[in-house]
C-alpha cells in the first residue's frame, strides 16, 4: 500500500476504529465484527502487550481488513509492527526518527499534528494527509475549519474525543476525510465478548460513512 491508496481507503472508510486489545484472543472475533458492519480499515494501537500478536492474526486470519498499527512512537515501533504485518502506521506526532523509516520503506505514515507548526513540519516532509490529534483538546471542529485557510491542500483524520455524537460535525469540513474513534470498540463489549453489539456500532458508525460519501 501506497500513501494514496491510504488516503483511498480512509476516504471510503471515513470512520476508523482506534482498537485498543488486551487479550489476543479478542482479535479476530473483533476483527471479524467491524468488517460484518461495513468498518474494514482498522487500527490496532500499541498499547498493549498482546498489540502486536492482534494485528498478526489478524492480518493472517480476516478477509478484507485493512490493518495498521497506531500509537507508533520512534523506528523500533514501526519495524516491529511492520514484521507483524501492519499495512499503514499511525502516530500522535511527528518524528525525524519515524519519518526516516517511513521514507525508506513502503508503508504510509499518518503523522499526528495538532497545531500550525506541527502541519507545516510534516507538509514539509512530504505529508498532505495528516491525523489531527487529541482533536477535541486541540479546538476541534473551528480549529480544523481555521486551518481549511491557510493549509487548502492538507486533509486530515481528526482523533481523539471523536464520538458518534461530533463525528458528524468532522465529516461535514471538506478537509477531513475521516475520522478515528474507540467509540465503536468499547472495552466494556470487548471484554464481553459482544461482537454483535460491536458489529451494530460499526453499522451505526458506517452509515456516517455512507453520508460523508454522498456528500462529496
Amino acid at each position: 500500500m501506497d500513501a494514496q491508496q491510504l488516503l483511498t481507503l480512509a476516504r471510503q472508510a471515513s470512520v476508523i476504529p482506534v482498537i485498543v486489545i488486551e487479550k489476543i484472543e479478542d482479535a479476530v472475533p473483533l476483527a471479524n465484527a467491524l468488517v460484518a458492519g461495513g468498518l474494514n480499515v482498522l487500527e490496532v494501537t500499541l498499547r498493549s502487550d498482546a498489540a502486536l500478536n492482534a494485528i498478526r492474526d489478524i492480518a493472517a486470519n480476516v478477509t478484507g481488513a485493512h490493518i495498521g498499527a497506531g500509537t507508533v512512537l520512534d523506528a523500533a515501533q514501526w519495524r516491529t509492527a511492520a514484521a507483524a504485518g501492519s499495512t499503514f502506521m499511525v502516530s500522535p506526532g511527528f518524528t525525524d526518527g519515524i519519518n526516516d523509516v517511513a521514507k525508506a520503506g513502503a508503508i504510509p505514515w499518518l503523522p499526528g499534528v495538532s497545531s500550525a507548526a506541527e502541519i507545516m513540519r510534516a507538509r514539509d516532509a512530504g505529508y498532505t494527509f495528516q491525523k489531527f490529534f487529541p482533536a477535541e483538546q486541540a479546538g476541534g471542529v473551528p480549529m480544523l475549519s481555521a486551518f481549511s485557510g491557510p493549509f487548502g491542500d492538507i486533509v486530515f483524520c481528526p482523533t481523539g474525543g471523536v464520538s458518534i455524537t461530533n463525528a458528524p460535525s468532522y465529516l461535514a469540513l471538506k478537509n477531513v476525510v475521516c475520522v478515528g474513534g474507540s467509540w465503536v470498540v468499547p472495552r466494556d463489549l470487548i471484554a464481553a465478548k459482544n461482537w454483535a453489539a460491536i458489529t451494530e456500532l460499526a453499522k451505526a458508525a458506517q452509515k456516517l460513512a455512507a453520508q460523508k460519501l454522498g456528500s462529496r
